[in-house]
């Protein structure tokens, strides 16, 4: 055995032994039994999950053949469904009436363990079965009537999830159905315990990862998978350039939301090795090599989403990601005591970020170049440093407005940053316009299409291999509370938030959104004489109320003294409140 492949072998054991939070299986009923012949039924379980089925027969046996799929057509499963969109079959002898666990056969891919081209997959409990995402199922040889009680499916989720813990309502439907398959998505993809890229590989990525997390913080109050996953990624990388300071964009997430400087500070020191610091030359921009131009410097994925963007020896994209890890880590570093290092940190993303103003930024446009040696301004490179808030402030809510003009010219993985960039200048009408728009490149297109979990890409066309079942496209479960609600920490821990709503032509939004210290609930609505907000925080919470700039502010029916900010009235809050802007 060479060392090469004894190294992949002790990376898959590490893997198989890694923790991972906990998760359990849910006993869920079918929605709808329909005999569709002799011996033959077809069962809807209303949503994909991933997991297998349980079946008790009452007392005749007989061989059955069951079929799992994830896509329906012509009133029958699937059995030649696109790319990997799942489809399997088994056997199963059923005898008297002892309950029986069917399952489909393993697939290769994603239980490979040993692979010199990806980490390790993440393994499910072995007692389990074998699990796929499904949502119908056919049974064929089945004696006498399938009645409910002799049929469930063994749903895979987080052992501790909680349906109660988060909500969202607007007045636009077609939103509120956005919000729950998203909300649904990151539920359903908690399954193997740790943040995996989709059914296809079941591998941890850092930007998936990262993405997922965000979503995870918005619908649930679990930090244990978040953990899990991060600490899984310190030990199996992957290789695009930008997932190394998702690394730093985690750790930075869990401080925010929990102030956790113990588990922080053993992290630290390893996280310095994902700011792309390695790579950064004496001008304090990133350099690229010809391995990063062609493949590494990954800006988008799949790369038909990259809006033309001509990568080059000093690339916009990547040095964007490596200022705003570098800033997060000066902050980390001064969380935990570390204040050299924290100036150090801060003193480096300030000569990166001039440095980067001065190469890459068009002042006359007001947009960054894709890079040095190019003209080119793909989206990409103005979306991720406006996201980031690199972008010089007098051109901000401009470039915004390019952006949003552009449209979703890019994938559902960058779709996160472009709906940050737009809701925090200005532009959270077109933000909304393009999450509900009417066409292929939005989240309207995957609920109309039925899909009950979140796709990997925009649409079939787009990535022909691509995951039905992948939690990086569910991105409005973290987006809608965030910025429609206004919900956000704005000190580590949740000790004071921040409750800025972004309207966006809604007559009213509510929800409710986890916390570490409890719920914050939040009700907005634009009235005749104004905008109205009630907001209740949990004990020990304080926020710094921003209330869009209409007129007048009063404190449960009493005028109030706000601060004027931008295009904003800022007000404190404790405990709960009626916020009213008059006209």
């Amino acid at each position: 055995m060479d060392l090469r492949m004894a190294a992949w072998i002790v990376l898959a054991m590490a893997c198989t032994c890694a923790h991972g939070a906990p998760t359990h299986l849910v006993d869920e009923p079918a929605v709808e039994i329909r005999k569709t012949g002799a011996g033959l039924y077809l069962v809807d379980f209303g949503r994909v999950a991933f997991g297998n089925l349980r079946l008790t027969p009452p007392g005749s046996g007989g061989e059955l053949t069951v079929h799992f799929g994830e896509a329906f057509t012509d009133g029958r499963i699937d059995r030649k469904p696109p790319g990997t969109v799942r489809y399997n079959k088994t056997t199963v002898t059923l005898e008297g009436t002892a309950p029986v666990v069917v399952a489909p056969p393993a697939d290769k891919r994603n239980t490979k363990l040993v692979s010199p081209m990806h980490p390790p997959a993440i393994l499910t409990p072995e007692e389990w079965g074998v699990v796929m995402p499904f949502r119908w199922v056919e049974i064929e040889g089945w004696k006498g009537e399938l009645k409910p009680e002799h049929i469930v499916r063994q749903s895979a989720y987080a052992s501790t999830w909680d349906d109660d813990a988060a909500s969202f309502e607007s007045s636009d439907e077609m939103l509120n159905r956005i919000w729950e398959l998203c909300r649904y998505s990151i539920k359903a993809t908690t399954f193997a315990g740790l943040y995996v890229d989709g059914d296809r590989e079941r591998i941890p990525y850092e930007a998936d990862a990262y993405l997922n997390q965000l979503s995870h913080y918005y619908t649930d109050s679990d930090k244990q998978m978040a953990r899990d996953t991060f600490d899984h990624l310190m030990a199996h990388s992957t290789w695009p350039t930008e997932w190394a300071p998702h690394m730093v964009f985690m750790a930075y997430a869990d401080w925010m939301h929990t102030a956790d400087a113990d588990w922080l500070k053993p992290r630290y020191d390893a996280l310095k090795t994902k700011t792309l610091m390695e790579r950064r030359g004496p001008d304090g921009l990133v350099a690229s090599d010809a391995m990063d131009i062609k493949k590494n410097d990954i800006v988008d994925w799949p790369a038909k989403e990259r809006d033309g963007y001509v990568r080059t020896g000093t690339n916009t994209v990547v040095n964007a990601f490596h200022i705003r890890a570098v800033e997060m880590m000066a902050e980390m570093a001064g969380a935990i005591g570390k204040e050299k290092e924290a100036s150090e940190f801060k003193a480096l993303a300030q000569a990166s970020l001039a440095a980067m103003q001065k190469t890459l930024f068009d002042s006359d446009k007001g947009l960054y170049r894709d890079g040095v040696g190019t003209d080119h301004m793909a989206l990409h490179a103005n979306l991720f440093p406006l996201a980031f808030g690199l972008a010089p402030e007098p051109v901000r809510e401009p470039m915004a407005d390019w952006l949003a003009g552009r449209g979703m010219k890019c994938s559902v993985y960058a779709a996160q940053y472009l709906m940050e960039a737009l809701f925090e200048n200005g532009a959270d009408r077109q933000a909304i316009e393009l999450i509900t728009a009417k066409h292929d490149r939005s989240w309207r297109h995957m609920v109309e299409s039925g899909t009950t979990i979140t796709w990997e890409a925009w649409d079939q066309k787009y990535k022909p291999n691509q995951d039905w079942n992948h939690a990086w496209g569910a991105a409005p479960a973290n987006l809608l509370p965030r910025y429609v609600l206004g919900v956000e920490p704005l000190t580590p821990g949740w000790k004071t938030a921040r409750i800025r709503p972004c309207i966006g032509g809604l007559g009213f939004a509510k929800g409710k959104v986890p916390t570490p210290l409890g719920g914050i609930e939040v009700e907005w609505k634009q009235t005749a004489q104004g905008f109205a907000l009630k907001v209740s925080l949990p004990e020990g919470m304080g926020a710094q109320v921003e209330l869009p700039d209409f007129g007048r502010v009063y404190r449960n029916g009493k005028p109030e003294r706000a601060r004027r900010v931008g295009d904003r009235l800022r007000v404190e809050l404790e405990g709960t409140a009626v916020f009213e802007v008059r006209k």
